[in-house]
């Protein structure tokens, strides 16, 4: 139950879990953050990634093995995963996939995790910088 008295079902129980337990930042406090160090990881879906532009110095991971990606204590984790306290910044296309991917890295151990309100949609429409170039994929 929310703080408004109404219970979700599904889907947007779990959401509304997920986000009462991470972080989630505004498109500029994302880009602000990503300035200072933090990774910002795209996990929209290929198709999506393919279709529209990505944002400059971030990594594509699918969700299919993002724990595993960014875990620093499994063998195939990505070079960036050398510890539990690194700001990984998520974003998907709306922010829904971000949030249940966000808090599941949490209950990993991996505490700073945040992710974008709104996604990439969102990123685009606050006219934050976006390149035509594909971003640095991590599979």
């Amino acid at each position: 139950m929310l703080a408004d008295g109404v219970a979700r079902p599904g889907s947007l129980a779990l959401l509304d879990r997920a986000r009462a337990e991470i972080d989630r930042l505004t498109p500029h406090a994302a880009f602000i953050e990503q300035q200072q160090g933090a990774i910002i990881v795209d996990v929209r879906t290929e198709v999506h990634r393919e279709s529209a532009p990505s944002i400059p110095g971030s990594l594509a991971i699918d969700l299919t093995v993002l724990p595993w990606r960014l875990d620093p204590g499994f063998d195939w984790r990505i070079p960036e995963a050398d510890r539990t306290d690194r700001r990984w910044i998520l974003i998907c296309r709306h922010g829904y996939s971000s949030s249940l991917a966000a808090w599941n890295l949490r209950q990993m151990g991996l505490t700073s995790t945040a992710d974008v309100i709104g996604g990439f949609e969102a990123w685009q429409a606050a006219h934050l910088p976006t390149t035509d170039e594909a971003p640095d994929r991590r599979p």
